[in-house]
């Protein structure tokens, strides 16, 4: 198995989503073709690993194995981090949560110094 094989496999492993899922979110009619980019039989065109970067919220690069996820969390601004959050303890997190979060953690920065 790849390395962009296996990424694929955990990432949506990590979400909970199924194959059908995630073909049908990047708009493949086949659930197969997706199963086929995970078992390493084939590989995607650049279309569709930038629609799948775009899905599970990671850059080509990672998903290519050139980043680790650690680079890309280091290399996010707050916004981009508060973005990635979709649920805290099983509630939904709100525009408004995201604010009030965006400018505690400013407001904590700040103030280390």
């Amino acid at each position: 198995m790849s390395e962009f094989s296996n990424r694929l496999t955990v990432l949506r492993e990590e979400k909970g989503w199924s194959k059908t899922y995630v073909a049908k979110s990047i708009g493949l009619k086949s659930m197969q073709t997706y199963a086929n980019w995970e078992y390493g039989r084939t590989e995607p065109d650049f279309e569709m690993a930038t629609k799948l970067a775009e899905l599970f919220n990671v850059t080509t690069d990672y998903l290519l194995g050139r980043e680790s996820k650690a680079d890309k969390v280091h290399n996010m601004s707050v916004d981009e981090a508060l973005g990635t959050i979709m649920s805290f303890e099983g509630q939904p997190v709100t525009e408004h949560d995201k604010k009030v979060m965006k400018d505690l953690l400013e407001s904590y920065l700040r103030n280390k110094e």
